[in-house]
């Protein structure tokens, strides 16, 4: 048992977990629960979190309006349709569904969710009925499922209409699934790009989530390159005005179905953006601890705020008269109070929760029954902080080492790894992967006649001749120098006649736009400079 990890603490007892999704749980139960229980962070901010937070797979949110294609990219994903789905143009998908893996396909309503114990949805009740009616789980048997879950989202629509009929609060479901998931996937239909109110409270209901929110601008192949140009500005411009992160949020821009392109111009683009976001919803598998580690830290850090905003209160509330009034004026100087808090804990502002939601969830409660401050409850989260959380660190890493590599597997995953249709299979440094003749030989001849003019000796031409004609491609010296590299195939540094075509090719490849390969393919490799097989 390698993964054990010691912690040794003077007179304390040393924590000891096997795995860091046991040591995320105890440390949750000991430390960081009694802190949330006291000042009533289920309450205020989030219920508390189930052992099958800790277990679950990683999860995937779809986010976006109606008929941006959610449900289709799901389909596209597994390469099969799930019990319950429904496209079509008008809003169709007005429910939320997990869909998951199970041994055979059906759907679990949302009542029947909410008292699984094996899943991550027991706290979902809290949102009563009318969400309740609205939440499925679909299951099916799908390789893809087996290492992630996906949660679609019900369109939403532009206007005030539904928001006022949904009957649940939309944002607040939406809010408690960010904090859980590993991604948050926002749609955009490339032809219609209108972000309406409900969409940018939505987007701003996901805040403090940023590095979870990956954007995919669908349905591209529907317009001309110059239009797509302008959408991708335009939507990066609302986004930037809605996100406030540092880094710009990653665009994909593709067409996520399975139907023939519209427009085909920028099909290698398409096909470069879809390796990309398939590479970072593989990597989800092998980074879910490391999140649920960041989850928790951030989590501890609300609740460390809320706990000193709520002594705060209590602690200004006078003991027998004029409660009321005292509460009226409290509410109205909270603004004053974070900053006294920021000033004497050393707090960032960013770790506050918002003043206005802050200031209408008090006023529902009785404010003398609010705890003072217990020094020992808030040590324990400091300690946590300080302590557990860099021997999990350790842990996470070990785990990571140990295991397989753990990526998503199947659906279409699996469509472009191998084959013809693998990314940039027969282009570039690919070209006459599978032909029998050498592709160097087509053009060796043009090649022939400049090699002679570089005054060979023994049929070779020395390095300082060789870069004279190289740098006429005014690529620069790093590309020229790997090239180089790739082409000097006896590392005598020198190049023979068949060396010094194959740098050109290189050359050529590079100019049209590839990637070199960073080993030399066997196919480029000269037929005289091949290994006979023993």
């Amino acid at each position: 048992a390698s993964a054990w990890t010691k912690l040794n603490r003077g007179n304390k007892d040393p924590e000891v977990f096997q795995t860091v999704s046991d040591g995320l749980k105890k440390l949750y139960k000991t430390k960081l629960l009694p802190l949330e229980e006291s000042y009533k962070f289920h309450e205020f901010h989030s219920p508390a979190l189930e052992d099958a937070d800790f277990d679950n797979k990683p999860m995937v949110l779809l986010v976006g309006q109606y008929s941006t294609g959610k449900t289709s990219f799901i389909r596209y994903l597994l390469e099969q349709d799930f019990p319950g789905m429904r496209i079509g143009p008008e809003p169709t998908t007005d429910s939320f569904i997990a869909v998951m893996h199970g041994d055979t396909e059906g759907v679990i309503p949302g009542n029947a969710l909410v008292v699984d114990p094996k899943k991550p949805f027991r706290k979902l009740n809290a949102f009563g009925n009318a969400f309740l009616n609205r939440f499925v789980c679909a299951q099916l048997p799908n390789p893809v499922l087996e290492s992630i879950s996906v949660i679609d989202t019900p369109g939403i629509l532009s206007g005030e209409k539904q928001r006022i009929s949904r009957g649940y609060d939309f944002a607040a479901v939406l809010e408690w699934f960010a904090e859980r998931v590993d991604r948050i996937i926002l749609l955009f239909d490339a032809h219609k790009l209108d972000i309406s109110d409900e969409f940018s409270e939505v987007i701003k209901a996901l805040k403090n989530h940023e590095d979870k929110i990956r954007v995919v601008l669908n349905k591209a192949d529907q317009i001309e390159t110059q239009q797509l140009m302008r959408v991708y500005g335009a939507l990066m411009w609302s986004l930037g005005k809605i996100v406030n992160t540092p880094e710009v949020i990653r665009v994909y821009i593709g067409s996520f179905w399975s139907h023939p392109l519209l427009i085909p111009d920028n099909r290698k683009l398409f096909e470069a953006e879809e390796q990309d976001l398939f590479k970072d919803i593989q990597s989800l598998p092998r980074n879910a601890a490391l999140r649920k580690l960041n989850d928790l830290i951030k989590r501890a850090r609300l609740a460390k705020v809320h706990a000193y905003i709520i002594s705060a209160l209590k602690k200004e509330m006078p003991s027998v008269f004029g409660k009321e009034n005292k509460k009226k004026e409290l509410i109205a100087s909270l603004g004053d109070i974070y900053k006294r808090i920021e000033r004497e804990h050393q707090i960032s502002p960013g770790d506050f929760p918002n003043l206005k939601k802050m200031q209408d969830q008090l006023q529902a409660q009785d404010l003398n029954k609010f705890q003072p401050l217990k020094p020992k409850l808030l040590e324990a989260v400091d300690d946590m902080l300080a302590n557990d959380i860099a021997g999990l660190m350790v842990l996470v890493r070990q785990e990571e080492t140990q295991r397989p590599n753990p990526v998503v597997k199947g659906g279409a995953f699996d469509g472009t790894l191998d084959g013809p249709f693998g990314h940039g299979y027969g282009e570039g440094a690919g070209e006459g992967i599978d032909e029998a003749e050498w592709v160097v030989a087509r053009d060796k001849p043009a090649y022939d006649e400049i090699f002679y003019t570089l005054s060979p000796v023994n049929g070779k031409v020395t390095g300082a001749n060789a870069k004279k004609e190289m740098v006429k491609s005014k690529l620069p010296n790093t590309v020229l120098g790997k090239i180089w590299k790739l082409a000097d195939i006896d590392k005598d540094g020198m190049l023979d006649d068949e060396e010094f075509a194959l740098a050109n090719h290189l050359i050529k490849v590079k100019l049209e736009g590839h990637e070199l390969p960073s080993e030399l393919p066997a196919h480029l490799v000269p037929p005289s400079k091949r290994k006979i097989p023993e």
